[in-house]
């Protein structure tokens, strides 16, 4: 399994190839994250990781779709974000964007409400939210995410989200997706 860790710092996933910008991360390719292509041929890489990363590109339609690029078909996309409500999220300075649980609907073909965003297809395998530890102590995280194994309980997450977010706050997000290409891919 080719695996690329995006964005690896010094905390690569396992087994993974590093790409990263910082030279002193000890990745095994330096490329500035903003600027696309990255170095890597079309269809390469099985599994694709971004933890903690995404937030920090100035164009996120841009950086899906690359990743999608060099992704192989069926592959998968996963992604560690932040939840917009994170009170810890503006601790960082170099934080560009804000994220929930439906940010990443722009690539699923079912969901995409404006198709001349992007062609980029994802499937949406698993999605998790991550609570600030009272609340996970207390079992909202576990409530939250019951639409992981049962999809008709979705109207905790969506009413969480709109309306009980900044009591109840998010931590940190988990997404996975996978690649959708070629002919067999859903169209809108």
């Amino acid at each position: 399994m080719t695996i690329l860790d995006v964005g690896c710092g010094q905390n690569k996933y396992p087994g993974s190839v590093g790409l990263d910008y910082n030279e002193r991360t000890g990745a095994d390719v330096i490329h500035d994250l903003r600027q696309f292509p990255y170095p890597f041929a079309d269809n390469e890489f099985d599994l694709v990781y971004a933890s903690h990363v995404v937030e920090h590109i100035p164009d996120v339609i841009g950086f899906v779709t690359e990743l999608h690029r060099i992704a192989k078909p069926g592959g998968r996309i996963r992604f560690i974000t932040p939840h917009y409500t994170n009170p810890e999220w503006a601790n960082d300075p170099t934080h560009i964007h804000l994220f929930n649980s439906y940010s990443f609907n722009v690539f699923q073909p079912e969901l995409r409400h404006f198709e001349f965003y992007t062609e980029t297809n994802l499937r949406l395998v698993s999605r998790h939210v991550g609570l600030v530890n009272l609340y996970k102590a207390l079992g909202f995280e576990a409530l939250l995410n019951l639409d992981e194994s049962w999809p008709s309980m979705r109207f905790l997450r969506k009413f969480w989200e709109q309306y009980l977010c900044y009591i109840v706050r998010g931590k940190v997000m988990e997404f996975e997706f996978e690649v959708l290409k070629g002919p067999s891919q859903p169209t809108v």
